[in-house]
């Protein structure tokens, strides 16, 4: 029988970034929701150019539709009420509850608090009330002491929503017992006493090489280490962290290439190619990278206009133009089929307010208008009618000439994607989850794609994710810390 009880929310924390926080939560998510708990994600305030799209059209991290995945619900605002989306190296376009914020990024870093905690704390307790068990992920790190006062998605949110924390640690980075150690004595009394467990992640090895650690740990915070999680590779999306092979030397199969421009955004829509066998996919950030490719993509971008300019600065402008003479085959998609384009307009001062020349490949021409587009987007291919599921999130309005043909409609019927020869260009993100439209894809250098729907290969894994910590987590520790058990 699915369970009814209201249970303490369990809330993930890392003692650095990338200790795996994202993986864990969606772990425990699915791994509650196959128990017949009514589970849902959390994170206060994530900073990621890999945003998506709720039915309602608000933007929010990927890690928190990831995780909406594994716990079988549909996605909301209110999992991820603040996002940051990095536009330069000290500026961030801030997401609240969905929509971009424009006069809220020009608000210093440590004074946001009292202009977003409030919005937090109402999603928290709408979260709380709405599903029996909510899976809670911190950021970054809670001993981060300069950023205390501040703080609005580590342990003020753990105190607000009276979780019990599980502290994670990146054992294969070496030192995780002085992290954990460390990061215990930096939190506050009765933050430490939020601490049910801590997590050793990534192990690689015979675990009988860590000895008596573990209770010489306890001993000095007496807290118990509930998880010794072995190092598992499976197919899911990243979060926020660029982790892809730059580039494979000599592979046998056809090329397909994306180029690794500063403010990519969205790459993880391509990890579909990634994993299909029947091609090698390669970021590349060299010119040279580009030598033997069937394809090029040019991803989206948080900063069209700059990365427009690296590919100019770096001879990339001038080798796509080569290629394309070649016959080649080059995609851009949302920000990269702006930067395909004739000209770039920028009059509401979104990035700088410059016009710039595109890289005239795809006779079209963009105006970067005020009001954001984002939705989710049932689009049909025009040549060969294929029904297609993805999302838009662009500024962008874009005009075509004759030589530019209709490539992609959306559910309104408006155009939203062009093609001409051998180049096309598109408004829609994760076109490549969908088996159909990769094969289309592939077809255009002679292959036949060998993976099916994305999604089934998500699921699957997340299946596999939750077993996983099943198996190496002390499940009643956390169970009795969460209230399900006694």
């Amino acid at each position: 029988m699915p369970n009814s009880k209201k249970l303490s929310p369990l809330m993930i924390q890392g003692c650095t970034s990338d200790a795996g926080k994202s993986y864990i939560a969606a772990g425990f998510c699915r791994l509650y929701a196959n128990r017949g708990i009514k589970v849902a994600p959390f994170k206060a305030q994530n900073m990621s150019n890999n945003a998506g799209v709720t039915i309602d059209g608000g933007e929010i991290g990927r890690a928190q539709l990831l995780q909406a995945q594994a716990a079988r619900v549909t996605p909301t605002v209110l999992m991820n009420p603040v996002l940051l989306k990095p536009e330069a190296d000290s500026m961030s376009q801030v997401i609240l509850l969905g929509k971009a914020q424009p006069h809220l990024k020009k608000i210093p870093w440590q004074k946001r608090k009292e202009h977003l905690w409030e919005t937090v704390k109402s999603s928290i307790h709408t979260m709380k009330n709405d599903y029996d068990l909510v899976i809670i992920e911190g950021a970054g790190s809670p001993a981060e002491i300069n950023l205390r006062s501040g703080d609005i998605v580590n342990m003020s949110v753990a105190i607000e929503a009276d979780a019990q924390v599980l502290i994670a640690s990146d054992i294969d980075r070496g030192g995780a017992f002085a992290h954990l150690l460390g990061t215990w004595h930096c939190l506050a009394a009765n933050e430490q006493q939020r601490v049910a467990g801590f997590l050793l992640n990534k192990f690689r090895g015979d675990s009988t090489l860590l000895g008596n650690a573990m209770d010489w740990l306890e001993e000095k915070t007496n807290i118990p280490t509930v998880g010794i999680i072995p190092m598992l590779n499976l197919p899911l999306p990243t979060e926020d962290a660029y982790s892809h092979n730059t580039h494979v030397e000599h592979s046998e199969k056809p090329e397909v290439a994306i180029i690794r421009t500063p403010y990519m955004s969205n790459f993880d829509e391509f990890d579909a190619l990634v994993n299909d066998s029947s091609i090698q996919l390669n970021f590349v950030d060299k010119v040279s990278d580009l030598n033997n490719v069937a394809a090029v993509i040019l991803p989206g971008s948080k900063h069209v206009s700059h990365d427009l300019d690296f590919l100019k600065k770096n001879g990339f402008a001038a080798k796509l133009h080569e290629l394309a003479n070649q016959g080649v085959q080059i995609l851009g998609v949302c920000g990269g089929m702006q930067m395909l384009g004739k000209t770039l307009q920028d009059p509401h001062n979104l990035e700088g307010g410059f016009t710039s020349q595109g890289l005239n490949l795809l006779s079209i021409d963009t105006t970067l208008e005020s009001e954001k587009i984002t939705q989710q987007t049932q689009a049909k291919l025009v040549d060969g009618g294929a029904q297609v599921l993805g999302y838009e999130i662009h500024h962008g309005k874009t005009v075509a000439d004759i030589n530019a043909k209709p490539y992609l409609l959306n559910q309104q019927q408006k155009v939203i994607g062009y093609i001409q020869g051998n180049i096309a260009g598109m408004y829609a993100h994760g076109l490549f989850d969908n088996a159909v439209y990769r094969q289309v894809f592939l077809q255009k250098i002679g292959i036949q794609s060998e993976s099916g729907e994305w999604a089934e290969q998500v699921d699957a894994a997340l299946d596999t994710l939750a077993l996983h910590l099943e198996t190496h987590c002390d499940m009643d520790a956390i169970d009795r810390a969460i209230g399900l058990i006694d």
